[in-house]
């Protein structure tokens, strides 16, 4: 996002959202604990996936699997409110969820049992200002026997990703022990374009969204930079897998404005949001290597000039995407400005339908998102942050049945 996203006034919609009835916290955990899967952290959809290199998209499918061009979503619950501009989310074993404080540098937990929200841990040396602060959130895929979880936030030096043991044993506020720095130097935006997303993609690497930091592009398009970019490294050493396309660089995409959403599909393709400037706001689909135009191409139209471009794009006043999610055959992102989740249907690496959007103006800003088994997703709100108007309860976790 850029300084074109200011904070606004509400819609008189907007005013009486948060009268509608939702179940009270132990229902809504209960529900939440008997979906299936989904115990993987991160924001994208971190269901099991063939293992292998990501050096490739998986080849296309149309028609073997298309998810219908129609599609809903209700919110069935309200999981937790009362949360402080949170961000990252993910769930651990057992059910119980994770989130990060963009602005307090915090990482809570909200309890399956009881809907509790309890601070776990502070993460040192985070830095909230603009964009920054306490960003992203994934999980080890070994999580249940490792204990290691990934953060994605801003110093007053740079962005990196730093790694934790979650020891679950420990006094509440004290249970990220052994930090460990997997990834530093990456450029900070002083006011705009951290990107700051965290996934694991299918083939165990930990992928890394980033932003151009200050809205002219210029890092965007220097292979030497980690801004403006999708990197992809191995969560072990911090270094890129030789796989890469170039296996000296993290750098797995290029010629991004800021990106903060990242899913794989059935098939092991990454899909990636991006946040464009004053004319489109993207769905991209991820090649090694590839270049998605930023700043000399914004939306569709790159092609000829040896850019990708979006297989789907959104004026900014409509989306304003962050969080990105695959569950039932669709895409489903959550919009800031736009304030509604978008889904979008695939039929293979191509859209099935046109997009279509959910809870408009209902519940204000929608930060990010995490697929669950079967038909549900959680959705976190972010009106506590500087361009929300937040009111009694926000902000929240909700629980969302799709199709």
């Amino acid at each position: 996002m850029c300084p074109r996203h200011a904070r606004g006034a509400r819609r008189a919609a907007g005013a009486v959202r948060r009268a509608r009835p939702v179940l009270g916290a132990l229902a809504a955990l209960a529900l939440l604990a008997g979906c299936g899967g989904g115990e993987a952290g991160g924001e994208a959809d971190q269901s099991p996936r063939p293992s292998g290199s990501s050096s490739d998209p998986a080849p296309s499918s149309p028609g073997a699997s298309a998810a219908p061009a129609e599609g809903s979503a209700e919110v069935i619950a309200t999981v937790a409110r009362g949360l402080d501009s949170p961000w990252g989310i993910a769930r651990l074993p057992g059910g119980d969820l994770l989130i990060c404080s963009r602005d307090e540098g915090t990482l809570s937990r909200i309890a399956a049992g009881s809907g509790e929200v309890t601070e776990v841990g502070r993460v040192p040396g985070v830095t909230p200002g603009g964009e920054g602060g306490l960003l992203g959130l994934a999980l080890d895929p070994g999580f249940a026997s490792t204990g290691r979880l990934f953060v994605y936030y801003t110093t007053r030096g740079d962005n990196r990703v730093t790694s934790f043991r979650y020891d679950a044993t420990a006094p509440a506020g004290e249970r990220l022990t052994r930090p460990t720095d997997v990834l530093t130097g990456i450029p900070r935006g002083e006011v705009v374009h951290n990107g700051g997303r965290l996934a694991f993609g299918p083939d165990g690497m930990l992928y890394v969204s980033t932003g151009d930091t200050d809205n002219s592009g210029t890092l965007s398009q220097d292979p030497d930079s980690p801004a403006g970019k999708i990197l992809r490294i191995d969560p072990a050493t911090g270094r890129p897998p030789a796989d890469n396309p170039d296996p000296d660089s993290p750098v797995y995409s290029l010629g991004h404005r800021n990106v903060q959403g990242l899913a794989w599909d059935a098939e092991g393709r990454l899909w990636a949001t991006e946040f464009g400037d004053h004319s489109f706001d993207e769905l991209n689909l991820i090649r090694p290597g590839g270049n998605y135009g930023w700043p000399r191409q914004e939306g569709r139209g790159g092609e000829e000039e040896g850019f990708v471009d979006p297989v789907e794009q959104w004026p900014p006043e409509a989306a304003s995407p962050s969080g990105l999610a695959y569950q039932r055959g669709s895409l489903w992102l959550t919009a800031l400005r736009g304030e509604r989740l978008w889904r979008v249907p695939l039929d293979g690496a191509e859209p099935a339908g046109e997009p279509q959007s959910f809870l408009e103006g209902e519940y204000g800003r929608l930060r990010s998102v995490l697929a669950l088994g079967e038909d549900r997703l959680l959705v976190v709100t972010n009106e506590t942050d500087s361009r929300g108007s937040p009111a009694a309860g926000d902000d929240r976790v909700l629980l969302v049945r799709v199709r």
